[in-house]
């Protein structure tokens, strides 16, 4: 196994600690049986998750500390009666 990027069915076996912090560290593992590519080992893509919009600081960025006299489901409500 020279620089971890094959590694035979056997170092699977007795080298895997080896082997794991390679694809810990991004590397992709070609796995060799009788010197014939069989498969390749690649590292999981850690998933990212979608961070939600802070609505509240939005609206504290635009508004500030303002207090509004009338509530807002009270002007939505005013307005639908509108129509």
């Amino acid at each position: 196994m020279y620089h971890m990027k094959k590694a035979t069915v056997r170092d699977l076996r007795y080298k895997f600690p080896k082997i794991e912090a390679e694809l810990l560290s991004g590397e992709e593992i070609e796995i060799t049986k009788r010197n014939r590519v069989i498969a390749r080992l690649m590292p999981v893509r850690p998933q990212r998750t979608k961070a939600r919009p802070d609505f509240l600081k939005m609206l504290r960025d635009i508004y500030g500390d303002k207090v509004m006299k009338t509530p807002g489901v009270d002007l939505i409500s005013e307005q639908r009666d509108r129509f």
